[in-house]
């Protein structure tokens, strides 16, 4: 899991941070991007892949990073601005804001996935990189947990669409939600299922 940080490390390349991403594949709420630079000296068990882990072991395991990483930073881009600029370009923003609202500049960027847009900073786009790079996976579990967080607060605000069980999937019972009570204004509008219940 430290095979691409220790590449870069072993050439003096000290801040080397990882990105990834919550909350592509909803109908409502924000997508949630984090950027996670750890040091060679980082140690924490259990990190992997965060859809392969519990709520529980998340939120166990966000703790232990924010305490042990170099830096921790998010960035969010919300429905409205997924609805203006489309799914993926609102990943690539919410991936630049995580960059830009990180407290150190990173000299090169693990990103999870094919492709991102971000130009300034040497990049390795790592397809499954969150199973692939310890840094890549240390982001993953921060950006699912801050937006888990979010998706419970709006369930406060909206208790009939229980946000805080499905976290804006396309669940039945969410399905169910929607078309009874209509899309909210967290809703992402221009995805098909939430036009036709607006």
């Amino acid at each position: 899991m430290l095979k691409y940080e220790k590449k870069y490390w072993s050439k003096g390349i000290k801040y080397v941070g990882g990105i990834d991403e919550a909350g592509r594949g909803p109908l409502a709420g924000p997508v949630v991007a984090s950027c996670v630079i750890l040091s060679p000296e980082f140690n924490v068990e259990g990190i992997n892949d965060s859809k392969k882990l519990t709520p529980k072991k998340r939120d166990k395991l966000s703790k232990l990073i924010k305490k042990g990483a170099i830096v921790v930073s998010i960035g969010i881009a919300h429905e409205d601005e997924i609805d203006k600029l489309n799914i993926l370009q609102a990943t690539f923003l919410a991936m630049k804001r995580a960059v830009g609202n990180l407290k150190i500049n990173p000299e090169h960027l693990l990103i999870d996935g094919p492709h991102s847009n971000i130009k300034l900073i040497p990049t390795d786009n790592i397809i499954k990189g969150d199973s692939k790079s310890l840094t890549i996976a240390a982001a993953s579990i921060i950006a699912k947990v801050e937006r888990d967080r979010m998706m419970c607060e709006y369930s406060k605000i909206y208790p009939e669409y229980t946000f805080d069980k499905h976290k804006g999937y396309g669940t039945k019972a969410h399905i169910d939600s929607l078309e009874k009570f209509k899309a909210t204004p967290i809703h992402r509008k221009s995805f098909r299922i939430v036009k036709s219940h607006l």
